[in-house]
């Protein structure tokens, strides 16, 4: 029984990889998306696979491609919609291409991209309102009948103010 929504029927072998392997590399990718995009699920294995589909190419490392494509909200929209605008070039007998327009299918059936839309939204508002949060206690002054301190000393006619002649330059001379 697979563990997912892909069976190895679907799918034609390559002179490397069996129809199992394609179908078993299918239902793994829709499962650490589902998942949450949990960095323990993104195994080597998956790693080596996803390297070479979608037109990705290999990064440093593991811990590099996952920082680059799964780390945040905005980077997992970025992954779901390269997926999706990914043209599938190929022949099956040679490429993953058949699991790639099959992973396409599935995820805009599971409308991934417009549920990872909401979510990067949701983030970005937080983030907005957390920052606005900040700058309002920074900036905003309770209204008070009383002037405070500052805005006595900024209006206050004791201290002396320079005086200068109208007709001369603001600024004199740089040198």
């Amino acid at each position: 029984m697979p563990k997912g929504p892909f069976l190895a029927s679907e799918f034609t072998p390559t002179q490397w990889s069996i129809t199992e392997d394609k179908a078993q590399f299918g239902n793994t990718l829709l499962h650490f998306i589902e998942s949450g995009w949990k960095e323990t699920l993104f195994t080597k294995k998956l790693y080596n696979r996803l390297m070479n589909t979608f037109g990705h190419i290999a990064h440093y490392n593991q811990a590099g491609y996952y920082s680059e494509w799964f780390t945040t909200e905005l980077d997992r929209l970025r992954f779901i919609e390269h997926l999706l605008r990914w043209p599938c070039y190929g022949d099956p007998a040679f490429t993953f291409c058949d699991v790639e327009r099959a992973l396409q299918r599935e995820v805009r059936a599971r409308n991934y991209c417009g549920k990872q839309q909401v979510i990067v939204a949701e983030a970005m508002r937080a983030f907005e309102m957390t920052t606005l949060e900040k700058l309002e206690a920074k900036y905003r002054q309770p209204h008070s009948d009383s002037p405070s301190l500052e805005q006595h000393a900024l209006t206050s006619s004791s201290a002396p103010q320079p005086t200068r002649n109208p007709t001369e330059p603001a600024q004199g001379t740089l040198f």
